[in-house]
């Protein structure tokens, strides 16, 4: 089987629900953008791999938030109003994602110093590579704040990306 199929060769691609659109579509901008963000978190998954003391508790987290990533992926591309019961059902993205989030950013904030100010990108590699996904994570929320508005993905996805930056 070969792993290219030519359906977008004339420029556009297809939800999950089967209907096409150009690429361009603001869907496939928030989609980009969104798998952008996978990738940077798996660059910083990397550099954590020789982080002794944060290391293996950030790479548990998030690779667990790649994962809701996909899921936040197939939640976009299937518009809310235009989808069939099961395909809604299938994609739907729960609150109990950013819940959980929220107790894993609780935890964390217990063992660091107070913020009194911003903080500037760097700190070594693991730490720049996520300060380059939380700016891409801000981009996906604007990308995902129309479709949001819109009711074409569920508000939690919107949420769930705004407690990560």
């Amino acid at each position: 089987m070969k792993i290219y199929t030519k359906t977008g060769d004339q420029g556009t691609s297809s939800l999950y629900n089967g209907e096409r659109r150009q690429k361009d579509d603001e869907i496939f901008e928030a989609l980009g953008t969104t798998d952008e963000l996978t990738s940077n978190i798996g660059m910083a998954i990397e550099f954590l791999e020789d982080d002794a003391h944060w290391g293996p508790y950030l790479v548990d987290r998030l690779t667990t938030i790649q994962c809701l990533l996909q899921d936040i992926g197939s939640n976009i591309a299937t518009p809310r109003q235009q989808s069939s019961e099961s395909r809604l059902n299938r994609t739907a993205f729960d609150m109990v994602h950013v819940n959980k989030l929220e107790e894993w950013i609780d935890e964390m904030d217990t063992e660091l110093p107070r913020l009194t100010q911003f903080i500037l990108p760097s700190g070594g590699k693991a730490s720049a590579s996520l300060h380059i996904a939380r700016s891409v994570c801000r981009r996906a929320e604007r990308h995902v704040q129309p479709l949001s508005r819109a009711q074409i993905c569920d508000d939690s996805v919107l949420i769930f990306l705004n407690r990560q930056t």
